[in-house]
């Protein structure tokens, strides 16, 4: 394993791991994670692929945000780790980084620098939480930076069972969660995001995709899926029973299979189940 400091355009230090060697895989991790959000899915696919997993911003050992985040800010950050893997890339997000996955392959190409970064090869999404997004995310933002700067850690967490609508009985299954202060600073600069952002933000249908979810993750996230689905009707997706919205820790197999596969056929729509 490797790391390497890449700057944004506004000067933000981004941290990113890479290891393997092949073709270029970037993988942007969800709320909560950072360099080691991937390993699992790591394990199954290094042998085969140069990984580039950048610290998203406001997650050590990344710089924090200067002020406000948003996803334009965080755009232009995967565009500067894209210029930096200098060749055309495979992009990976799960949860919130699918959702700024989708919003990287939607913005126009524009140059990093003095670079202009390579077109993407593929976009791959699982679970992408376009319901958490907008006004309905506002006084959810307020509450959340209230219990912060109490270091209410219990109010935290309960904010963010709000956010993600996570059922009561899979928390409680999850017992008291461990604290994690930088998990929690790195949520709260999310939650500026997507309090700010749209769900109703243009995909692109011109990039090879592929739609990746757990058969049995909790509502809206399925009805939130079948809408991408129609967004995107070239798209291929694979759902896979038995598996929820904590498949690519819990199950890396499957999505290294399907990564795999998706790749190995250049992004074709073929659509399928899970195995």
């Amino acid at each position: 394993m490797t790391t390497i400091d890449v700057r944004s355009a506004d000067g933000t230090r981004l941290t990113v791991r890479r290891e393997g060697t092949g073709d270029p895989i970037v993988l942007l991790h969800g709320s909560g994670g950072g360099l080691h959000s991937w390993d699992p899915l790591i394990a199954h696919l290094a042998d085969s692929y140069e990984l580039w997993i950048p610290a998203r911003r406001g997650y050590a050992p990344s710089d924090l945000p200067p002020g406000r985040k948003s996803f334009q800010q965080e755009v232009a950050d995967v565009t500067a780790v894209l210029v930096a893997v200098a060749r055309p890339a495979h992009l990976v997000g799960a949860s919130y980084g699918a959702t700024l996955a989708l919003h990287t392959a939607a913005a126009p190409l524009s140059p990093a620098g003095p670079a202009t970064p390579p077109a993407l090869r593929t976009l791959t999404v699982f679970e992408p939480p376009l319901f958490a997004s907008g006004p309905r995310i506002a006084p959810l933002l307020d509450r959340y930076r209230d219990c912060f700067d109490r270091d209410d850690h219990a109010g935290m967490f309960a904010v963010l069972n709000e956010v993600t609508q996570v059922p009561r009985r899979i928390a409680a299954a999850f017992g008291p969660p461990t604290r994690n202060p930088a998990a929690e600073l790195g949520w709260l600069h999310d939650l500026e995001a997507l309090a700010d952002d749209s769900p109703a933000f243009v995909a692109n249908p011109a990039i090879p995709t592929l739609i990746l979810q757990g058969a049995d993750t909790w509502d809206p996230m399925p009805a939130t899926i079948d809408a991408l689905a129609a967004a995107l009707p070239h798209a291929r997706r694979v759902s896979w029973p038995g598996q929820s919205h904590f498949a690519p820790s819990l199950a890396p197999e499957l999505m290294a299979t399907a990564l795999r596969d998706f790749f190995a056929d250049g992004g074709s729509a073929q659509q399928g189940q899970g195995l």
